[in-house]
This record gives C-alpha cells, sequence and structure tokens, in this order.
C-alpha cells in the first residue's frame, strides 16, 4: 500500500483539543490487520439509552458492515451500544466471507463489553475484495475492553485513518437550560470522496438526549449540507459511513434546538473541510460557490460539475485561471445555464459575464488570486434564485502516485 510520507501542506496546525462527551469510552490497539507498528482498531462504548443514528453510502456495492449497520438503525434505543472501526481491510466484495466476519466480530464484542449484538455497529475501510482477517480484531477485544477511557477520541481518530495525512476531529460546547451540551467529532476520509457519502468514516458524539427519529432526520438533513458537498476525486466508497450518537448524559432534551442544530453543523461542516484538505495530493482547497440557477438542486449540480471535473482541478492545481475550464462544467452538467447570462469569479475578480470575457479583466488578477491555498470560483448563472456551495481540492501528481499503488 502507497505510504505516505508527509503532512498534507494544508492541514490544521494540530488535533483539536475535543472537549469529553459524558456517555462515551473509547480504545485502541495494533491488530496487524493489514498495517504494521501502529494501531488500527478502536473501539468505542456507549451509555445505556443511547440514541443511534446512521447515513451511509448510495454504492450499489456496499460493503458487509454498511450493510449491517443499515440493518440495525431505528427503533428506541435500548441498552448500551458499541462501535467497533478497523483500518487496512474494507471487508467489501467479500461475498458471503464478509458477512461472516461482521457477525464474529459483533458477537464477540457483545461478549466482552456487554453490549448486545444488535447494538454493535461496525465499520471497515482500506482495501477491497480482500477477506478481513477477523480473527485478529477478535484475540484484541479484551485488551480493548480494558483500555476504554473517555479521554481517548484522538487515539480512535488516528487508528482509523488508512491515506490520511492527518487525524481529524473538531468539537463544541453550548448552554442549554443552564447546562452545558457537548459535541464531539471525528473522521477519517483522503481519496474517493464524492457525495452519498464521501472512502469517509465519520463518528460523531453528543451527551444530548435526542430521540432516534429527531437524531435521524437531524443527521440526514445536515449531511446534505456538509457531507454531501465535498469531492476530491468523484469517486463514491464501498464503504462510507456516518454515525451520530447522542447518549443523553448530560440530561438535557437537545431534539428542537436551533443551537444545538447550529452546532452539530458547524462541527460536521469543520470535518467535511478537513476532509478535503487531507484530499490525496492536494495543495489547494477550493470554494465553488453558485448563485442565479433555476433552482437549489441545479445550483449544486452545477456546482459539482465544476468540482469533480479533471481539467478544472488540473487547473487549480497548475495556478492557471482558465475560466473556459469552468464554462465547459457548466456546460455539461445537464442542469438549465444560458451562455449569455453566466458571469464567473476567481475570488474578487470578474474574469467573464454576458456570454464572454469580462472587458475589464486583468489576467494577472485572477492568476494573483490562484496562487493561493484557499480559492474561490463563484458563479452566478442569472437564471433564478438557486444558490449552492460545495468544496473541493485540486489534482495533482501526488494524488497519482498514492493510487497507482494502492495495494503494492
Amino acid at each position: 500500500m502507497a505510504k505516505i510520507t508527509s503532512r498534507s501542506p494544508l492541514a490544521p496546525k494540530g488535533f483539536p483539543d475535543l472537549p469529553l462527551v459524558k456517555g462515551v469510552r473509547f480504545a485502541t490497539v495494533a491488530a496487524g490487520v493489514r498495517y504494521q507498528g501502529r494501531t488500527d482498531v478502536m473501539l468505542a462504548v456507549l451509555d445505556h439509552g443511547t440514541s443511534v443514528a446512521g447515513v451511509f453510502t448510495k454504492s450499489a456495492t456496499r460493503s458487509a458492515p454498511v450493510l449491517d449497520c443499515q440493518a440495525k438503525l431505528g427503533g428506541a434505543p435500548d441498552g448500551p451500544a458499541a462501535i467497533l472501526v478497523n483500518s487496512g481491510n474494507s471487508n467489501a466484495f467479500t461475498g458471503h466471507y464478509g458477512q461472516t466476519s461482521v457477525q464474529e466480530i459483533t458477537d464477540a464484542v457483545a461478549r466482552v463489553s456487554g453490549v448486545a449484538s444488535e447494538r454493535v455497529f461496525t465499520a471497515s475501510t482500506g482495501v477491497i475484495g480482500e477477506p478481513l482477517a477477523h480473527d485478529r480484531i477478535v484475540q484484541k477485544l479484551d485488551e480493548l475492553n480494558d483500555g476504554l477511557n473517555v479521554d481517548r477520541i484522538k487515539d480512535a481518530a488516528e487508528a482509523i485513518m488508512t491515506t490520511d495525512t492527518f487525524a481529524k476531529g473538531s468539537g463544541a460546547q453550548i448552554e442549554l437550560d443552564g447546562h452545558t451540551v457537548t459535541i464531539a467529532g471525528i473522521a477519517k476520509g483522503s481519496g474517493m470522496i464524492a457525495p452519498d457519502m464521501a472512502t469517509m468514516l465519520v463518528y460523531i458524539f453528543t451527551d444530548a438526549i435526542v430521540a432516534q427519529d429527531r437524531l435521524q432526520a437531524l443527521l440526514s438533513e445536515l449531511a446534505d449540507k456538509t457531507f454531501n458537498c465535498i469531492t476530491v476525486d468523484s469517486d463514491t466508497s464501498t464503504s462510507d459511513s456516518l454515525m451520530l450518537c447522542a447518549t443523553g448524559a448530560s440530561g438535557v432534551d437537545a431534539g428542537d434546538s436551533p443551537a444545538f442544530a447550529e452546532a452539530l453543523h458547524d462541527v460536521m461542516l469543520d470535518i467535511a473541510h478537513q476532509v478535503v484538505r487531507d484530499g490525496e495530493g492536494a495543495t489547494k482547497f477550493v470554494e465553488i460557490h453558485v448563485t442565479g440557477a433555476a433552482s437549489d438542486a441545479d445550483a449544486k449540480t452545477h456546482g459539482m460539475a465544476i468540482a469533480n471535473s479533471p481539467l478544472v482541478k488540473t487547473a487549480v492545481a497548475g495556478e492557471d485561471p482558465n475560466w473556459g475550464r469552468v464554462v465547459m462544467a457548466i456546460g455539461k452538467s445537464g442542469a438549465a445555464a444560458d451562455r449569455d447570462l453566466l458571469s464567473i469569479r476567481f475570488g474578487e475578480t470578474l474574469v467573464a459575464e454576458n456570454g464572454w470575457v469580462s472587458p475589464d479583466y486583468r489576467e494577472e488578477d485572477a492568476a494573483a488570486h490562484m496562487k493561493g491555498q484557499s480559492l474561490m470560483i463563484a458563479v452566478d448563472l442569472g437564471l433564478g434564485e438557486g444558490k449552492a456551495t460545495v468544496w473541493t481540492c485540486d489534482l495533482t501528481h501526488g494524488y497519482i502516485d498514492i493510487n497507482a499503488d494502492y495495494r503494492s
């Protein structure tokens, strides 16, 4: 497997100091699933009564862990819950063997932790098509269970990494009814990132009380505004999983709180941006803002067409303000567009309008913007009120280097 030797130039300075979420404990081990000399399995155990919600990949070739998680979601919380994640092997495209691996792991977690097997959720990330050595994980479960601690969320973030160059996390605390409610989340994701979901695993925890049906609705709504608005390479994973767990340990019911929803959105968007900033080989973080579309859906279609265009992304990598490639991407998207109403900006520089290059355009102004690490491409369709914002990164030789020998 390709070895990542350097931290992304777009990475934050370090892992954030996340607030502790009451009602959840973490542990990690090195099981040698694929990687040697590093942790590769994490276990999270959540208190009795925890609500669990999830959003998963829409791939037709979903992994065995994804299918198992989807089957278990729903209904009122009953007893504690657990999440076990391994890196290095995705347990995808492994036929009946994959289902057996999931069952062996969930049953073993249940025996060791006391969590009912139908409340044990698993995920696997890594190479596709190779049987998961689940026995290596099972053999480490006693060690995992003994090591559970509320302050090990950073260790958990590190254990689930594959081609990531940094561990990803975000958190927030808000005051509701005179009490503090905490949210903290971790993720892995670097390549094979595109909507529905995005190779991405995300686990977000809160000590708020939120009923399962409300938690699910809130997660689905916010996922469409965050994780489903990012793309690294247009490829959708077999294993994408986004789970939100509400332990209720704060004693505060936040299900109908706008402040809680806003804080959760901010945490999810921060993590989503970190995934893009760790895009394989990325050197530029790009926000694409589309306005004036016939509808919000059309705006997002145009935005993703631009964000996923290899020609746009390589121009960004080369710091070339090639607005013609943006025009191309809009034209091929399939959403409504009128050439003669279109305007395009790179940063604050108007580069094109009314179907032609702007008469005031100076390429050196746009070129100066392209030299930055955080870029903005803004498009106005001139057709209506529809708008959307999506995020992507550039496409460099580094992406090829990482993926050309991923299984080697």
